[in-house]
């Protein structure tokens, strides 16, 4: 599909193909379009890939989103002709346009593909979310340093992995440190009518559906040992429209009726109101610590999948609040560990134990301290960067 909207770059505006990949990526592209609005003294306008918060601050998107979020070896092979067309169609589309840069964002099987094929077309790239280099195939780093412009790293540690290949990386803090997550947990029961001393517990399978096929039957099979001991214990369930409709479906096909789903907008509040998480290993990690929500941490993966990264895997923790504190206070139970036996154990764990939960909380105020990157968001910081590559490329 070309695109009609745009025109080549002129002078007197900056032309941006930016492209995200999955839900989370959706969340910080239109934040970072967004500042780069604000921040500009000449008119920006964007095209690429987006879902519907890119789309609502202007996007103009070559093909849906929901195309590219896909992870895992099994999950990929299938959709692997489609996604090698798409990427030739954002190359050819790039080519055509001349933008005056490309901003991809995370999703790096595919961004980095399209990277690869403009490494030489002269048109600047930066890549927002830098690969996991410090966890497994550090050898990436040389990689995308040959058609990488800058990166910008949104964990702490991240910038030396990039520099000593000589990559420009600047961290610019964290996306969650500007999600604002402090919701009325109070208000939250009231609506739903739950008792202020009902147990909470909060679900986050994550935002792939992938994801949520993997993990969705294991959580609620935990949630069906925990009632049997919490009979007033609620479940609240903050999802992303991609998934909302798979969520409910398997919640109806389990016959539950405790269980509230909320979208974006409940999300700060929901969490504020539980007494505990569940979560897929990721971002969702750190929205709880930031709520201050004591978790259990759980991920599964195709057998084949997690075979062949268990072979390239260089960190013993998965869960980012761990991570960040190099600490393993929060529990973790990775793939033949993520059972409803053991997940509900460890849950059960965390609300009998009033000491457990006070060394969580602990280690999230150490997590929220290391993530502040200054008291500029990380969307401006990151839109800052953006500008002076765009404007020193104007000048030559």
């Amino acid at each position: 599909m070309a695109l009609t909207v745009c025109s080549r770059a002129v002078a007197d505006r900056f032309e941006i193909m930016i492209i995200a990949g999955e839900p989370s990526g959706d969340i910080i592209g239109q934040r970072l379009m967004d500042a780069l609005s604000e921040q500009s003294d000449t008119d920006v306008r964007f095209w690429g890939v987006g879902g519907d918060n890119m789309l609502s601050s202007g996007l103009k998107s070559l093909f849906p989103m929901q195309e590219l979020s896909v992870m895992g070896l099994t999950e990929v092979l299938p959709r692997l002709p489609r996604l090698l067309w798409r990427v030739r169609e954002a190359t050819a589309e790039v080519l055509k346009q001349r933008p005056d840069m490309v901003v991809t964002i995370d999703a790096p099987g595919f961004n980095f593909r399209v990277g690869k094929n403009l490494g030489n077309s002269g048109i600047p790239i930066v890549h927002y979310v830098a690969p996991t280099v410090w966890a497994w195939r550090p050898e990436r780093a040389q990689k995308v340093a040959s058609f990488l412009d800058h990166l910008l790293a949104i964990l702490p540690f991240e910038p030396p992995y990039f520099e000593k290949v000589g990559l420009p990386c600047t961290y610019v803090g964290h996306p969650v440190m500007e999600q604002g997550l402090r919701g009325n947990g109070s208000l939250f029961r009231q609506k739903h009518l739950i008792a202020l001393d009902s147990p909470l517990l909060a679900l986050l399978p994550g935002s792939r559906r992938n994801e949520v096929k993997q993990l969705m039957p294991i959580f609620l099979d935990t949630v069906a040992r925990l009632v049997k001991r919490y009979p007033s214990m609620r479940i609240v369930i903050p999802t992303v429209s991609n998934v909302t409709n798979l969520v409910q479906r398997q919640l109806l096909e389990r016959g539950m009726d405790r269980v509230i789903v909320v979208g974006r907008e409940e999300k700060a509040s929901a969490l504020d109101a539980s007494n505990i998480g569940l979560t897929a290993s990721g971002t969702a990690t750190l929205e709880l610590s930031m709520a201050k929500v004591p978790m259990v941490v759980a991920y599964r993966m195709q057998p084949i999948t997690m075979a062949i990264v268990r072979r390239m895997v260089h960190v013993e923790k998965v869960c980012l609040v761990n991570l960040i504190a190099n600490s393993s206070v929060i529990p973790e139970f990775l793939q033949e560990r993520c059972t409803s036996a053991n997940l509900s154990k460890a849950i059960d764990e965390i609300i009998a134990d009033s000491a457990a939960r006070k060394s969580q909380i602990q280690v999230f105020s150490e997590v929220r301290e290391k993530l502040r990157c200054g008291e500029i968001p990380p969307s401006h910081r990151a839109a800052q960067v953006v500008l002076s590559i765009l404007k020193k490329k104007r000048k030559v």
